[in-house]
């Protein structure tokens, strides 16, 4: 494994991460407490020392898996990164929360689901201009910062073009910016990632492999599961015409010998401004395909740090 400095954080994160949100049961399967614990015990195994989740991956649900195993475990030996902003109802059902008293609670909730007293990256969840322009929000949070429950604050884009939440980013004593970016998503390179780096900002890729589009498993004419979330939107033409394109990459780029996965995750970490990808896992033998993509990383990355 290899491993980044994130941002001005100081944090050194492995350059692989662990997404969480299938855990919360949107990605066609319901996860038991072992199947989680063998995810994140074979991620611990290959160096993996982060972990993404969320207060809507369910009802604190996959915070509860992971906050089963951190007690098992040494919970200083992740990096645990969560989100605020949102209260999950039902399958793709939540509504808005960003209040800075129920931002507070949601915070509350999240620490008690994770079994901890901290979370290292507390991130604002794909919230508009609207919530984040909130100077009441920012300030207790930062007052949460003083008294130890959380180490450093991020924003996640909801919008992987938001400028304006990027660059305020220093402004609110945010030092993380959590967006999507893959190779068939490349539009944080024209504004948001330059801002990234002008910040020093660490970056957390999620989507990497473009909601499993990159992951090699589907071709045109794929069907997503009705209880999978990614059937939203994703069982059309221009998914079809997505799908035509990852061909193309495996034609014209993929080296031979190569995963397509393991080179997407791969591509975008090689570009200066990002730290790390967050990919989703549905299993040991995804974690282990994941954490296999550090060893196409070229050395003398900015951010590398020794191990």
């Amino acid at each position: 494994m290899k491993y980044r400095r994130l941002g001005s954080t100081g944090l050194n994160v492995s350059v692989i991460g662990v997404g969480t949100w299938q855990f919360g049961g949107e990605w066609g399967k319901t996860y038991a407490q072992d199947e989680a614990d063998a995810i994140l015990s074979k991620a611990k195994e290959l160096g993996i020392n982060l972990i993404d989740t969320a207060e809507c991956y369910g009802d604190h649900l996959s915070e509860s898996l992971i906050g089963n195993y951190l007690r098992k475990d040494k919970r200083e030996d992740w990096i645990l990164a969560t989100k605020f902003g949102h209260h999950y109802h039902g399958f793709v059902d939540r509504t808005d929360h960003w209040g800075a008293q129920e931002v507070l609670k949601q915070l509350d909730d999240s620490l008690k689901a994770l079994a901890t007293d901290y979370v290292d990256i507390y991130q604002f969840h794909s919230g508009g201009d609207e919530y984040f322009d909130n100077d009441d929000l920012w300030t207790a949070l930062d007052k949460q910062v003083q008294a130890g429950k959380i180490r450093h604050l991020g924003v996640s884009l909801g919008s992987n073009e938001n400028i304006h939440q990027t660059e305020a980013s220093t402004r609110i004593k945010s030092e993380v910016i959590q967006l999507v970016y893959n190779r068939l998503d490349q539009k944080p390179e024209r504004q948001v990632l330059p801002a990234c780096q002008r910040q020093d900002l660490g970056v957390l890729a999620r989507e990497p492999l473009a909601n499993g589009f990159l992951g090699g498993k589907y071709k045109p004419g794929a069907v997503f599961a009705a209880n999978d979330w990614r059937s939203r939107g994703k069982n059309t033409d221009a998914a079809a015409e997505q799908l035509k394109r990852v061909q193309e990459i495996e034609r014209t780029e993929l080296p031979e010998g190569v995963s397509l996965a393991a080179w997407s995750l791969a591509w975008c970490l090689k570009h200066p401004a990002v730290t790390a990808v967050i990919p989703g896992c549905k299993n040991v033998e995804h974690v282990i395909s994941n954490a296999a993509a550090a060893d196409l990383i070229d050395a003398g990355h900015p951010q590398d740090v020794s191990n």
